[in-house]
């Protein structure tokens, strides 16, 4: 650490203004307000990488249409746990905006979040049996009411006309349907949640800031050390508590910390690319998220979707997502992040996680090496009628998947976010992607409870905590009577038509 550099202390420091740091960073100061924040940013505007609506799916991820969150058995079965568990944690963040909203905290909710219906299309005899056994388990529990299943072609035209337009008519396919899916702008909800935090005086954005290095000090906090990226001016800041949610260069920053927590995880980065529509007729016809299954090898943020969004207030239809691979850990990071990232402590599960996912390396060198008519082959399942005039190619985010140690396979890589902090709780970063941000909320609640554990056992704590999010601690989807009365006040809240 240079001994020039200037020195300042915080309780809190947040690395990253994404979703998950502006999340956090407003429910320490609507839980404690008396805490003390800065958060750092490298680049010179807020949530710029991940949490940009051009670089994430923007779907409030409720497992109403995600085909991967319910897997099929070999028996036929059709595993759907996992979208209960993910459903109920997308209600908590709803909970949460909505409180949000009602004290005026966020103004406008339409500016982040609308309704768009959220459905699943499958072609073939096969999918379709998947998707029937899919409905026949999800529509009996709370959380899946009013889902709406049809083979029926007539039913299908109304629900997507531009997908059935030019379709032959003698394709089998099937649907199912969920009026109250939402779409979520997840840049404009952070610009809006940090720029509420900037008007208090004991929380401090510093953009164009990178953190070259996290240490730990004698009496137990965090010196971390930053770069002003405009002046080259170095400084140092001590923390109580750091987070590190810089999305893909997160893992960098936590092997920075020297944690034995942090010792034998990895991350295996993804791009991708969007198909944006530029013609405004055929957006019009188009009024849904469509999920697809996903190609032999796929990543999950990778599964094929015709998703109709609200970006700046106009509404845009984007297909896609189409995967790439990069050796960016952000997508304005370094060609180094992959190398960098290779320690003597993840080698050895980064290189098992790779001969264990020989259909992913297989199935990314394919994207790669499409071409734009290729990629309007892949449309085509979609829109029969698609032409490429239509469409433009729109570069998405980078993603880094998270590679862990496993006693069996030597390596394996998750799909899902991962909180990994140190044994004391004084440091935790966010690893991984999808769902994320819809799950910032519950993600960044049990953060606290793990980084801040007496404080989240006071009575004035959970007080406040059932005061953000109601059914804290309470299973909506075992109770019926609850879950329409979150979502009844959700609905009302964030003005969901």
């Amino acid at each position: 650490m240079g001994k020039k550099a200037k020195k300042s202390e915080v309780d809190v420091v947040l690395i990253g203004a994404g979703i998950m740091s502006a999340t956090l960073a407003t429910l320490i100061n609507e839980l404690n307000p008396d805490i003390n924040i800065e958060i750092i940013e490298r680049l010179d505007v807020v949530a710029a990488e991940s949490s940009d609506a051009w670089n994430n799916a923007g779907t409030g991820h409720s497992a109403l249409c995600e085909l991967n969150y319910t897997p099929q058995q070999p028996d036929g079965r059709v595993k759907i746990d996992k979208a209960i568990h993910i459903a109920e944690q997308f209600e908590i963040s709803k909970q949460f905006w909505a409180y949000l909203v009602e004290k005026g905290i966020l103004k406008n909710p339409t500016e982040f979040i609308r309704q768009v219906p959220h459905m699943s299309a499958v072609f073939g005899e096969k999918d379709v049996n998947f998707l029937r056994t899919r409905y026949e388990a999800m529509e009996k529990e709370n959380l899946f009411k009013g889902m709406v299943y049809t083979e029926d072609k007539a039913v299908l035209r109304d629900w997507i006309p531009l997908m059935m337009e030019g379709r032959d008519a003698t394709e089998t396919m099937a649907a199912t349907r969920m009026e109250i899916g939402t779409d979520v702008n997840f840049g404009a909800l952070t610009r809006d949640l940090i720029s509420h935090l900037q008007t208090k005086d004991n929380i401090k954005l510093s953009l164009n800031q990178e953190v070259r290095d996290i240490e730990r000090e004698d009496d137990g906090r965090w010196e971390v050390e930053i770069k002003d990226m405009n002046t080259g001016e170095k400084r140092e800041i001590k923390a109580q508590f750091v987070f590190i949610g810089a999305g893909g260069r997160s893992l960098l920053l936590l092997e920075k910390s020297g944690i034995p927590e942090a010792k034998g995880y990895g991350g295996f980065p993804v791009g991708g690319q969007w198909l944006r529509c530029t013609n405004p007729e055929i957006i019009e016809k188009h009024h849904a998220k469509v999920y697809g299954k996903a190609s032999v090898g796929a990543p999950p943020m990778s599964v094929p979707h015709l998703d109709t969004r609200y970006i700046d207030g106009e509404q845009a239809l984007l297909f896609g997502p189409y995967a790439g691979f990069s050796t960016k850990f952000l997508k304005k990071g370094s060609y180094f992040d992959l190398p960098a990232s290779i320690k003597l402590s993840n080698i050895k599960p980064m290189i098992s996680a790779g001969l264990h996912n020989l259909d992913l390396t297989k199935y990314l060198i394919t994207e790669v090496m499409k071409s734009p008519s290729d990629k309007l082959d892949s449309l085509k399942q979609f829109i029969p009628t698609a032409q490429l005039k239509d469409w433009k190619v729109e570069v998405a985010g980078q993603r880094v998947q998270v590679i862990k140690k496993d006693p069996k396979h030597g390596g394996i890589l998750e799909f899902g976010t991962e909180v990994v902090s140190s044994a004391d709780g004084s440091i935790a970063a966010l690893l991984g992607a999808s769902p994320g941000a819809s799950t910032s909320v519950p993600i960044m609640i049990n953060l606290l409870k793990r980084c801040f554990p007496e404080r989240a056992k006071s009575d004035e704590y959970r007080k406040k905590l059932r005061e953000l999010i109601p059914s804290w601690g309470k299973s909506l989807n075992d109770d019926q009577e609850l879950c329409e009365t979150v979502r009844k006040r959700s609905k009302e809240a964030l003005q969901l038509a």
